[in-house]
């Protein structure tokens, strides 16, 4: 019988799994894929949807090594095969040779990318696999191959290749070194354009930033236009957030339009093409009734903007591969609270600022470099809350530190009520508290910084900038 296991490979993904095979006076019987077995024991849910065979009746029949876009498992039932596998994605491991015999016992997983060949032992083999993609034309034209014969693959085949039957376009295929990587599934962001997905763009440069212009998330016919199967991982940067208009009977379709029927496409499409979606969400889930808001708090949003942000978050929670990052008083590269207190400063303005809402600055590096942290380090899915580090302060008490550092006093700040600044207003009900704990982040290896540190350096860029500004102008070099 054996016992089930799975071993890496010098090929990174490339797992020999050793199955049990149960024997008796009929013949034998095993499990070729066990998902809750097999997945425990490190192997990818990989989530097959088509199974194929090919039947060898010769030994000696060699298939050309080829990589296909989409996991695959391997598996005999009947025969026995050299197996060959061949690393052909971008990366150190290109150009990594492993070879295993496989037999009904063995099944081999092969990650996207890796090539794939296989010369029969024994007459009558019927050679099996499992694949995560449906096979289409399309998908054909994004294969890459390697020829069996290539010396610089060292490949010892049992038969040689002279006495082998093969096929004549597999003789054909190109050597290693006229080989084109097969690129890696990339990572998109959606939102690009916003404060937060420019952050993320520099932290990310690989990957590809779609703002609006390109992909606009409200509309379903977008996401059929995209070939998901490139992509591995989505982070969803876009949202409607303008908490007060959402109040409005536009602003409340539009904010439900982004937040949620948006997300339900998103969902659907991550959780077809086992994509990772990383999901922006917000303190304005909860009612601001506890000083600390953990992960397992349950949402309680007091306004439409956080009933939308709530509602996504449920949707994102059903895909199996997601990462919902709530965060809260968000600063970044455009209009903000800070720079909007630093230009009353600078203008010799004493505004009255709310002084009974309570939270932590996050500045979108820090926010997207904790996102960048997610990816590569992958620790289990789940909620995530990511904000600045450092003490708790009133948005009173922020506008305070702003003046001081544009050396004004902080008297010149008048603190209110939310009630006092709120009257005659139309807005949207405020969580008191906003303060998010940060426990279950710095225990993947991230801390965030004290968002002071930040608000210092912030302060310099505005000096900076404003310094430039008042330069004179002139025409040399221009």
């Amino acid at each position: 019988m054996g016992t089930l296991a799975v071993r890496e490979t010098a090929i990174p993904g490339l797992l020999v799994i050793d199955l049990q095979v149960h024997p008796d006076a009929r013949g034998w019987f095993k499990e070729n894929w066990q998902r809750e077995k097999f997945t425990a024991l490190g192997l990818p849910d990989f989530g097959p949807v088509q199974n194929n065979m090919s039947f060898n009746p010769q030994v000696g029949v060699t298939r050309g090594i080829h990589a296909e876009p989409w996991d695959k498992l391997i598996s005999v039932a009947t025969g026995r095969v050299f197996g060959v596998w061949v690393d052909l994605r971008a990366g150190e491991s290109f150009g990594t040779v492993v070879s295993v015999e496989v037999g009904p016992d063995i099944a081999v997983f092969v990650p996207r990318g890796v090539a794939n060949s296989y010369q029969t032992l024994e007459p009558d083999t019927a050679y099996s696999y499992l694949v995560n993609d449906h096979w289409s034309p399309q998908a054909r034209a994004s294969y890459t191959y390697v020829n069996l014969a290539d010396p610089a693959l060292g490949i010892d085949w049992p038969i040689p290749l002279t006495q082998a039957v093969i096929s004549d376009a597999d003789r054909q295929h190109p050597l290693l070194a006229d080989v084109v990587p097969m690129p890696r599934r990339r990572t998109v962001i959606l939102g690009a354009n916003g404060q937060l997905g420019r952050a993320l763009t520099q932290v990310l440069p690989d990957a590809e930033a779609w703002g609006r212009d390109r992909f606009d998330v409200t509309d379903p016919a977008a996401y059929q236009a995209v070939r998901w199967q490139d992509y591995d991982t989505v982070i969803n940067a876009a949202a409607y957030t303008k908490v007060d208009a959402a109040e409005t009977p536009e602003g409340r379709r539009d904010a439900w339009a982004a937040n949620v029927t948006a997300v339900g496409h998103l969902a659907r499409v991550a959780t077809e093409h086992r994509l990772t979606v990383v999901h922006v969400s917000s303190d304005y889930v909860f009612d601001g009734t506890a000083k600390i808001h953990d992960e397992n708090e349950p949402v309680s949003p007091l306004g439409v903007y956080g009933q939308t942000k709530a509602a996504g978050d449920a949707l994102v929670a059903t895909v199996p591969r997601h990462y919902i990052v709530r965060t809260s008083w968000v600063i970044g590269d455009g209009p903000n609270f800070v720079r909007t207190m630093a230009a009353l400063a600078d203008k010799g303005i004493t505004p009255s600022v709310v002084d009974d809402q309570y939270g932590r600055l996050t500045f979108t590096d820090d926010l997207a470099a904790g996102i960048a942290h997610l990816l590569a380090t992958r620790p289990a899915y789940g909620v995530y809350n990511l904000t600045g580090d450092g003490p708790v302060q009133s948005w009173a008490d922020i506008a305070a530190d702003v003046y001081e550092l544009c050396g004004r006093p902080r008297t010149d700040i008048t603190p209110v009520s939310t009630a006092v600044y709120s009257a005659g207003k139309q807005t949207s009900a405020r969580p008191r508290h906003s303060t998010l704990a940060l426990d279950k982040i710095i225990a993947t290896g991230f801390t965030p910084r004290d968002a002071s540190q930040h608000l210092a350096r912030l302060r310099a860029l505005l000096t900076s900038e404003r310094t430039l500004d008042q330069r004179p102008t002139s025409s040399e070099g221009q």
